[in-house]
């Protein structure tokens, strides 16, 4: 089995125990040697500035390739893109480009009277300003908004278009329904790279409110094995072997990329890299 390139999604810190826990991931996860790294907006915006602080300093300080994740949400154009030029000045040249989640309390998306209508929108004007590379979500299971598979299929061939080079899923338990998608989409006419987003469950009933949110489907057969691991004290264990098997089999379907949501909590997507052969190559850069 070949050993896939990786990359990570921390989120921003909103107190100092909270920056020293986002820290604390980097240097566990930076000797692994990822692609990029990506800091996540909050729901509505809410971290928008804070986002940009942390991809500023990670960038600065870490020496890591930070990517910097970008909404829609609940700002003007002229907003947004002044964030993007903020990236683009820092030395930051690749954006997570997304629609973004509603606030909270909110029946749904509501487009800013002056923003961008969605994330095509967005891509486009990114596109146009000729600075960054740009990656995109993409859903292997049917998006809660979506009509039908289809839809997610058609939806991510225009993000495509209108700009973007690469896409990462939202996660999955299924393998299989990644593979049908990566397929769906390459019938379609996309050929950019589909990489697989990856959660290791670090709590099981904080992932599966994660995933009726975002309509990942949750079998069975993976419920009952975290309630019976849960009794035997054995659930981080269980969540090792699965979150490695879903990327054995992620690699032997062809997947040279993994990208891994941390939620900065390094442990165990580093002991899943470790078990994939991914072992550490490079120091985090000292901090003067």
């Amino acid at each position: 089995m070949s050993t896939p390139t990786v990359s990570f999604e921390f989120f921003p810190p909103k107190s100092l125990e909270a920056s020293f826990r986002l820290w604390d991931t980097v240097q566990t996860l930076a000797p692994l040697d990822p692609s990029f790294v990506s800091v996540t907006y909050g729901a509505g915006g809410t971290t928008r500035e804070l986002t940009r602080d942390a991809v500023a300093t990670l960038h600065k300080s870490s020496g890591l390739n930070v990517a910097a994740h970008l909404t829609c949400v609940e700002a003007t154009r002229e907003e947004t893109l002044a964030i993007a030029q903020d990236f683009a000045d820092a030395g930051v040249n690749e954006i997570v480009a997304l629609r973004g989640d509603p606030p909270k309390g909110a029946d749904g998306f509501t487009p800013h009277p002056e923003g961008f209508a969605d994330s095509c929108e967005l891509i486009s004007a990114l596109a146009d300003m000729n600075r960054f590379k740009i990656r995109v979500g993409a859903y292997p299971e049917v998006h809660p908004e979506a009509a039908d598979a289809q839809a997610n299929i058609d939806y991510l061939k225009r993000k495509i278009d209108a700009g973007a080079s690469e896409a990462i899923t939202q996660f999955f338990f299924d393998t299989e329904a990644f593979f049908r998608f990566r397929d769906a989409c390459a019938a379609a006419g996309i050929d950019a790279p589909i990489t697989p987003g990856i959660l290791p469950i670090e709590n099981w009933a904080g992932t599966k409110r994660f995933a009726n949110a975002c309509g990942t489907k949750i079998p069975a057969w993976l419920d009952e094995a975290f309630t019976k691991a849960a009794r035997d004290d054995r659930e981080t264990l269980l969540a090792t072997a699965l979150a490695t098997e879903l990327c054995s089999e992620l690699i032997e379907g062809g997947c040279e990329h993994l990208h891994f949501y941390t939620l900065n909590r390094p442990e165990l997507t580093r002991d899943v890299c470790h078990a994939l052969g991914i072992t550490p190559k490079v120091a985090l850069r000292d901090v003067a």
